[in-house]
């Protein structure tokens, strides 16, 4: 059952649709000067960095467990390492706007793992008819042509889709994790720099560039506003609203990041990236059940 949401629960969930839609526009304008890799271990390590001297001037207790330990290795590669990694590489060949929707296919995803994981959901006839509609619109998606370099951009695609499958992962995985969630994320982001430290070192070599200013103050905001700052707003609207009405986020992330793109990269979505948007905002409504009847208590 959803529970109602203030206005300032309300105001909180676009600013995080906003902080999150921003990473994609931020990955383009970095992506000009910086390769993969060296982005989003800047993006994890200085994220990772700002959380725990939060943390530690907050005065939270700290206690390295083994499940700590273990959680943030695991959650380090479902929730950023990999995923970062994909949607990036991604993005090298396909807008951010339409990676965004493309990533909008996470909890369709979750949908369909839960059905295997102890205590899942079960998967009614109301919620299969949703998880069809929401992949129609995937495919939509994921099988559009471009007027030039089409393989590209569907690699580029299915790296975003590959992406939306380990934030699945990741959120199932993480339901069972009983840790204080500021620690967690701390610890994920600092696993997933550790994951990522070999790529840069020997594959990008980025102290051989000298950053423009604008990609600095890009990778500054990613870091601490999409990242850091953005995981303390989940945290808290996830303590508060729940994680059905948080799944809200997940449609309008997309229209942040097609906002932005039209505004400052020029950017203009095609009548598949927008159809394709509907179709699935329609189908996770479906399994959200905040669009027809569910049929599972009959």
């Amino acid at each position: 059952m959803n529970i109602s949401m203030k206005l300032s629960e309300w105001l909180l969930l676009l600013l995080l649709s906003l902080l999150w839609g921003g990473s994609f526009f931020f990955n383009e304008v970095v992506l000009r000067q910086l390769s993969p890799f060296t982005l989003v271990f800047a993006r994890v390590f200085l994220a990772a960095v700002f959380l725990w001297i939060f943390i530690l001037l907050s005065g939270e207790r700290l206690q390295f467990t083994r499940e700590l330990v273990v959680s943030s290795l695991v959650l380090g590669i479902f929730n950023n390492f990999v995923p970062f990694s994909l949607i990036v590489w991604g993005q090298q060949y396909i807008e951010g706007g339409e990676a965004s929707i493309i990533n909008a296919a996470a909890p369709l995803f979750s949908a369909i793992l839960g059905q295997f994981m102890r205590g899942g959901e079960k998967l009614t006839k109301n919620r299969a008819f949703g998880l069809l509609v929401g992949w129609l619109g995937v495919f939509l998606l994921v099988g559009q042509r471009g007027s030039s370099g089409s393989s590209s951009m569907l690699f580029g695609r299915l790296a975003v889709l590959g992406a939306s499958l380990c934030y699945a992962l990741g959120a199932l995985y993480g339901k069972r994790i009983s840790l204080p969630p500021k620690v967690l994320a701390a610890g994920m982001l600092s696993a997933a720099a550790v994951y990522l430290l070999p790529f840069v070192i020997f594959i990008d070599k980025p102290w051989e560039i000298n950053l423009h200013t604008v990609t600095f103050l890009s990778m500054i905001s990613i870091s601490l506003f999409s990242t850091a700052f953005a995981y303390l707003i989940y945290f808290k609207l996830l303590a508060r609203v729940g994680a059905t009405n948080l799944l809200l986020v997940t449609f309008l992330i997309p229209l942040t990041a097609l906002i932005l793109g039209l505004l400052f990269l020029g950017e203009t979505p095609g009548w598949r990236s927008i159809a394709g948007f509907g179709i699935i905002t329609v189908g996770l409504l479906i399994v959200d059940g905040r669009l027809g009847r569910d049929d599972s208590s009959k």
